[in-house]
């Protein structure tokens, strides 16, 4: 179920969601990147890492939404890092007696008695604003913004030049703002030029869900496409976004209602 990307970087497809893990091999062991998000599908990812003589020696949580904050016994007691703002948003979260039944709300029917959550958002901050990950491999890139989520950061990989893009640049998913933001929507914005900003280093864009793209080109496609959805909405209409329109691979039943609910959502909080 692991599929190389690039040298040293391999993604584990999750199958409800398109949820991407991704494996980064070090000089000691491997960096798990949003692993998830099945029992099953994180004790085969366990499997597959034993087969090939690693082990598990860091965990990256790219932003505090629970299919990106879970984590399996099998993967060990590395520590799991997740930014100063991210980690925050987690401890709050945790510290209610009820977090469970919170959680709970949020997960697919179809799979919720599935997700392990014993586990879920035990992360270790980072310092505010760092930039580098702290681990023995390759040099890792910490690019941190305000787009997606609170304390949401992409990674990128200095070498191969991969950048693990978290919820943002997926082929079909359409952006999701943070709506808790007081800005959301130029806070996309402002997340998007960040990552334009390292777009010449990337060979390799992994989203948080969907297909992994090849090419220098990918990501600045990636980003127009996902501009474009933002700068539509503040506009005060939908994109022209194949993501949510007829020929929409994934979603089509629940993405356009959602696209609509932006609209009408994130219009009234920039008139």
């Amino acid at each position: 179920m692991l599929r190389q990307v690039a040298e040293g970087v391999l993604v584990h497809r999750s199958e409800l969601l398109q949820n991407n893990t991704v494996v980064v091999q070090g000089h000691s062991g491997v960096l798990l990147v949003d692993p998830g998000i099945t029992g099953e599908e994180m004790a085969c990812l366990a499997d597959d890492l034993r087969a090939m003589g690693q082990t598990v020696v860091a965990g990256f949580s790219t932003h505090p939404d629970w299919d990106h904050t879970l984590w399996h016994p099998e993967f060990g007691d590395a520590p799991r890092y997740a930014t100063a703002r991210g980690a925050a948003f987690l401890r709050e979260l945790l510290s209610d007696a009820a977090w469970k039944d919170r959680v709970a709300e949020g997960l697919p029917p179809e799979i919720a008695d599935q997700i392990p959550l014993d586990l879920l958002g035990r992360v270790t901050a980072l310092p505010a604003g760092a930039t580098k990950l702290p681990w023995d491999g390759p040099e890792i890139r910490i690019v941190e913004h305000p787009a997606h989520a609170q304390g949401h950061a992409a990674l990128l990989i200095e070498e191969p030049g991969v950048l693990v893009a978290g919820d943002m640049l997926s082929d079909i998913l359409m952006p999701f703002p943070d709506p808790a933001a007081a800005d959301p929507l130029a806070d996309y914005l402002t997340g998007l030029q960040l990552l334009e900003g390292v777009g010449d280093a990337v060979e390799v864009v992994v989203p948080g869900h969907g297909s992994p793209a090849a090419g220098a080109d990918q990501v600045r496609v990636r980003i127009a496409q996902d501009r474009a959805y933002v700068q539509a909405l503040q506009d005060g209409r939908l994109a022209d976004d194949p993501r949510i329109g007829p020929s929409a691979t994934y979603g089509a039943d629940w993405l356009p209602a959602v696209a609509e609910w932006h609209l009408q959502q994130f219009g009234r909080k920039t008139d």
